[in-house]
């Protein structure tokens, strides 16, 4: 469960003011808004990688707000959805388990099965370059998952894909999440995409967020 309670944020002239948001335990929750609404800027707290101003984030009962990234548990795909150029794909989907203290084994077992369940297992022994774009975007959400957190967070992760691939990634998405049971805080633009993976859907508009 991730609860956001009056969160505060100020970056320069941008301002977000007592935003609160809930999403209950394994329900996919989605939040919409224009460009530069601060849909990242939200993410990007939760994760730990903008301080807020005052404020609670909770995840899983937990006040996270003063804790470190690393320390939050989560899994993040940024919309960049960037690799480690020099690690292969299935190197960089166990990165995450190694670094948590998995042994090399159940890490590598891990990132095979979710490259099969996400389509990728073709791709392990590859390295970043060549791939396309939602090759990428597939091996960044295994990466974000391998370590098995209860919370994604994933920012705008479909927007760089054609309509087809965007299909395809939607259906792969829908099912893990049905399979493995985490949290989601997905963030788009696109009605059409919050209609298809969204169980609670949000908007931010003018600083202000509201549910859909």
């Amino acid at each position: 469960m991730i609860s956001l309670q009056n969160i505060s944020i100020k970056l320069g002239q941008f301002t977000l003011e007592n935003v609160s948001l809930e999403i209950p335990e394994s329900k996919y929750g989605v939040l919409m808004g224009s460009s530069g609404s601060g849909k990242t800027t939200i993410v990007e707290s939760i994760c730990g990688l903008k301080k807020i101003k005052s404020g609670k984030i909770i995840l899983d009962g937990i006040d996270v707000t003063n804790f470190r990234p690393g320390d939050r548990h989560l899994g993040y795909v940024p919309q960049e959805g960037v690799l480690f150029s020099t690690m292969t794909v299935k190197e960089q989907i166990a990165f995450g388990p190694i670094v948590r203290g998995w042994k090399k084994p159940a890490a590598f077992e891990r990132a095979e099965e979710l490259a099969d369940s996400l389509e990728i297992e073709h791709l392990l022994s590859r390295k970043p370059a060549g791939l396309s774009g939602g090759e990428s975007q597939r091996v960044a959400l295994a990466r974000a998952l391998a370590s098995k957190p209860n919370l994604v967070c994933l920012d705008e992760p479909l927007s760089s894909l054609d309509e087809d691939s965007r299909e395809k990634a939607c259906s792969l998405i829908k099912k893990l999440h049905q399979q493995e049971n985490f949290t989601v805080l997905h963030i788009t633009h696109s009605a059409s995409e919050a209609k298809l993976m969204g169980d609670h859907v949000f908007r931010i508009s003018e600083g202000k967020l509201k549910g859909v």
